[in-house]
């Protein structure tokens, strides 16, 4: 069984639309060096063959678009101090991503279920992101000692005030309408309208203007269609937004998980994000916060460049190894973090995770 299925639809008029689905059911279609291996050139052949005119991203089952890359393939490749070989899929996904930001036709992606990850760095490079009630976007990292990668030191500082540093820290879910709000999707739809909106992308007129306009059109009118499927949706991130800006209102680190943990437990929200931060890694903590404020004014292909370096890093110095050990291998839970609480993170440690560990970067040529 395939990783990734390749379908072209013909267009009524003689076009094609390419569809690279997903299909890892079983590993909720965490994006795999072989699908990234696979995807790459055929997004190459979709580019130079006039007859396509849109991309849709996709993946198999309604649980999962993506939750993420392959963590545990990447934990057995240090085990075995393969460096190079865990650069270079870290190097790969980067590619993809880069390579889905600055893809030259529209590309919509389908992200129904859990978009995490790996997962929400493919949604995000797409020109047309759909979001369903299912939806569940999240940045997890700290969780399993690395942190947001996949482009995120980039989406994540451009989301209003202190909201991505927040998501970075407390790895917290985004439902559809406040992915709306924040700009991490354009369009929420209902599950029952995938087939709908392929059908009526094949009805349409294309390569008469702008390709990317007739793809619009389509999906608001279906969005405008599906919107009392959301009316009642919860939109936490919203009804926060004052209090996530007050308890980072300092750079400190500290300041920002002895806040947190003193809010009161009563909203189910707020006590996830709790949790995560006091069961997550103190020095991810640290490199998030870092991170971003490095990252801050820095352009797309320089942000994974950047983001290179922290990843090979991460997967040299141990704190990446544990957590995915405890999470996912041994499944535990009980991680044996290097630090015990934040202020205890020396900055010598924070700073070598910015050093590259090679003299030539992986993505030097990107």
């Amino acid at each position: 069984m395939t990783c990734v299925i390749f379908r072209e639809h013909a267009t009524e008029d003689g076009h094609l639309i390419g569809e690279i689905c997903l299909n890892s059911e079983a590993t909720l279609n965490a994006l795999s060096q072989e699908m990234i291996r696979l995807i790459q050139p055929q997004l190459n052949t979709w580019q130079e063959n006039p007859r396509v005119v849109a991309l849709l991203l996709d993946s198999t089952g309604e649980k999962s678009f993506c939750a993420g890359g392959d963590v545990v393939g990447a934990w057995r490749l240090i085990q075995e101090e393969a460096y190079a070989e865990i650069d270079e899929y870290f190097a790969a996904e980067y590619r993809l991503d880069y390579r889905l930001q600055t893809y030259p036709k529209p590309i919509i992606c389908w992200g129904g279920g859990y978009v995490m990850g790996g997962g929400l760095g493919l949604m995000n490079g797409c020109s047309h992101r759909v979001v369903t009630p299912t939806s569940r976007l999240a940045m997890p990292e700290v969780t399993i000692g690395l942190f947001p990668d996949v482009g995120a030191s980039y989406f994540l500082n451009r989301l209003p005030g202190k909201i991505g540093l927040f998501l970075g820290l407390t790895g917290s879910h985004v439902q559809a309408v406040d992915a709306l709000w924040l700009g991490l999707a354009d369009y929420a739809l209902r599950m029952d309208q995938r087939q709908v909106m392929l059908e009526q992308l094949l009805a349409q007129v294309w390569n008469q203007g702008d390709n990317q306009a007739v793809i619009t059109g389509v999906l608001s009118d279906l969005a405008v269609d599906a919107q009392p499927a959301f009316e009642q949706m919860a939109t936490p991130i919203q009804k926060h937004q004052a209090l996530i800006n007050a308890i980072l209102d300092d750079d400190s680190v500290k300041g920002f998980v002895d806040r947190l943990a003193a809010l009161p437990a009563d909203d189910p929200w707020l006590a996830r994000a709790q949790q995560t931060v006091s069961q997550g890694s103190p020095l991810s903590l640290c490199l998030i916060a870092e991170q971003l404020q490095r990252a801050h004014h820095l352009p797309l292909k320089a942000v994974f460049q950047f983001e290179m370096r922290l990843a090979a890093q991460c997967c040299r110095q141990g704190e990446f190894v544990e957590g995915v050990r405890a999470l996912l291998v041994d499944k535990d839970k009980s991680p044996k973090w290097c630090f015990d609480s934040v202020e205890s993170v020396t900055k010598d440690v924070i700073e070598s995770h910015f050093q590259p560990p090679w003299t030539v970067n992986p993505l030097a040529t990107l």
